[in-house]
């Protein structure tokens, strides 16, 4: 059951983590009909997220939240928050949401399934390019201004056509990033769901025997006990030599000191990384940066205009069912 929220003479209060997301319009329309007041929560200069006090501070007067994958909504934030009846987080994973202390306040957290899925795959297919052929390699030359002229031994990579895919986590992202395969060429098989029906796309196959027959591993997983770690030493040395790692899905996914470990060892041709085990990464001294192979972007698989204000009216239906004491359309908390 739903928190309800204490008589209060006051108008319902939205609280938006960052002072504006793409689609924010979605939001203040909602406000309009709901007879709610938004509360755009501002960023420091030079940050990109929320700080965490302040955020805790925020959603202590707080209705309901439009929150970003990345913001931190723990024990300690929803048991401060005494009017709060819903966190809508603006992506998929919910990971950073105290999903058993919501249950039990009776705080209701959901999720946008359905709208970025597209585009996410299109940034897994981007990063098998970019590591797979060392485009970022070549580029990087360019602009250092060190070519010298066309050099037949420089720069080879692997194709893609013709390679061998293997997805971890076939929901809707895994499906696309499958379409984007077979659509290169690419014999494309993923990790076996039992609930899973054939689409005549992918083949299943258990774990041991996907990662031995991979060229290419894309990640997009959801995080959870039995995912985290899921792509460590073990698993890593069962793919064969000159392995490419993607990973859309989240940073602990992988245990990255295995990862960079492999890279540098050359046991894996290469790697590209949208997410990363502890985030934002800014240090350009950390191993990350600086390891061969290793194609990395700052968390933008979903980074389209369009994607991203689909996520943000999904999110904001949510809320306004909830608001309204209605069942919302993508609830992540059952």
């Amino acid at each position: 059951m739903a928190r309800q929220a204490p008589p209060t003479p006051d108008r319902p209060r939205i609280l938006l983590t960052r002072p504006d997301v793409a689609g924010s319009e979605h939001l203040d329309r909602a406000a309009a009909r709901l007879g709610a007041d938004v509360v755009r929560l501002p960023v420091a200069a030079g940050a990109a997220e929320p700080d965490p006090s302040a955020l805790r501070a925020a959603v202590v007067d707080a209705d309901a939240v439009l929150a970003q994958p990345g913001d931190v909504l723990d024990a300690g934030v929803l048991r401060g928050a005494p009017r709060l009846r819903v966190v809508a987080v603006a992506g998929v994973g919910v990971d950073r949401v105290d999903l058993d202390v919501a249950r039990e306040l009776g705080v209701r957290v959901t999720n946008t399934p359905g709208v970025l899925a597209e585009t996410v795959a299109d940034t897994a297919m981007a990063l098998v390019l970019m590591a797979r052929r060392r485009l970022v390699e070549a580029t990087d030359t360019m602009r250092d201004g060190r070519w010298t002229g066309a050099d037949p031994t420089a720069f080879l990579g692997h194709d893609v056509a013709g390679a061998r895919l293997g997805i971890l986590g076939y929901g809707e992202i895994g499906r696309a990033v499958a379409r984007r395969g077979q659509g290169f060429g690419m014999q494309v098989r993923h990790l076996e769901r039992p609930s899973a029906p054939a689409d005549g796309v992918s083949s299943p196959l258990g774990l041991e025997e996907l990662l031995r027959g991979s060229d290419v591993v894309v990640l997009a997983l959801p995080l959870t006990p039995q995912t985290r770690g899921v792509l460590d030493a073990a698993a890593l040395d069962l793919l064969p030599p000159g392995a490419t790692v993607v990973n859309v899905g989240r940073g602990p996914l992988v245990v990255e000191a295995d990862l960079l470990a492999a890279l540098r060892s050359g046991r894996l041709h290469s790697a590209g990384l949208d997410v990363f085990d502890g985030e934002p990464r800014s240090d350009p001294d950390d191993a990350v940066m600086r390891t061969p192979g290793l194609v990395v972007l700052p968390h933008v698989g979903s980074a389209s205009v369009a994607t991203r204000a689909a996520m943000t009216r999904a999110a904001v239906a949510n809320i306004e069912a909830v608001v309204r004491g209605d069942e919302p359309p993508a609830p992540a908390d059952r």
